[in-house]
């Protein structure tokens, strides 16, 4: 099972061919191509190659599937005795990601 770790937007994610996730927004429209050449890790199967800090040459191919806004939350905060509280409602924007193609160079 060919597997990747790779890091876009601050963040690690664990890949596999067929997959879709969703991550933190990237420019482009449904059904772009996009690379992610920040692999950190990768395993054919068989052996596992461990980058220093990313491996030379490797990338991970996708295509975007959709453009989105997750589930609103809500930020409250409140002093109590001082008159203060503040209300505010944020949606973080994501890109699902169907992954292509995993290639460790």
């Amino acid at each position: 099972m060919t597997y990747a770790i790779i890091r876009t937007g601050g963040k690690q994610f664990r890949v596999e061919p067929g997959t879709t996730l969703r991550i933190p927004s990237l420019p482009g429209d449904a059904g772009a191509s996009i690379e992610f050449n920040e692999v950190l890790l990768g395993s054919n199967g068989t052996e596992a190659k461990v980058g220093v800090p990313t491996l030379a040459g490797a990338r991970v191919t996708g295509e975007i599937v959709k453009q989105g806004r997750d589930d609103k939350i809500i930020v409250f905060k409140f002093k109590r005795r001082k008159n203060y509280a503040r209300k505010q409602g944020h949606r973080q924007g994501f890109t699902e990601v169907r992954i292509n193609d995993i290639n460790l160079g």
